[in-house]
């Protein structure tokens, strides 16, 4: 299993058109299922999802195109999550700690879960 939390970028995500022109913070943690077994055997990057490569893929998602809904994003990171044929199943959770939401809150996020 891998793990990347806390990833941060801004993007222009959301219903209403100040969120689409302002932007705000996004926060993405997403865990991979797939076997590291060879990976712990020869030590190459290789052999493995190489977290630094797929953060910048997830943060192209992030900042791209602006989409509606939470969930939409949260989809199009599973897909880049699961492009890697290796990779089992991924969970992508998307946090959006500055939604237009009039009460105090902490955070409000969505969780997808896909497998193979």
């Amino acid at each position: 299993m891998i793990k990347l939390s806390g990833l941060r970028a801004k993007g222009h995500h959301g219903v209403y058109d100040f969120e689409r022109a302002e932007g705000q913070d996004f926060v993405v943690d997403v865990v991979l299922e797939l076997d590291l077994e060879k990976a712990t055997k020869t030590d190459d990057v290789a052999d493995t999802v190489h977290y630094g490569e797929l953060a910048t893929a997830l943060v192209a998602v992030l900042t791209g195109e602006p989409v509606n809904l939470i969930e939409t994003l949260a989809g199009r990171l599973l897909d880049v999550c699961l492009a890697d044929p290796r990779v089992d199943a991924a969970e992508v959770t998307v946090h959006k700690p500055q939604a237009p939401i009039p009460h105090d809150f902490t955070d409000v996020a969505v969780t997808l879960r896909r497998s193979r």
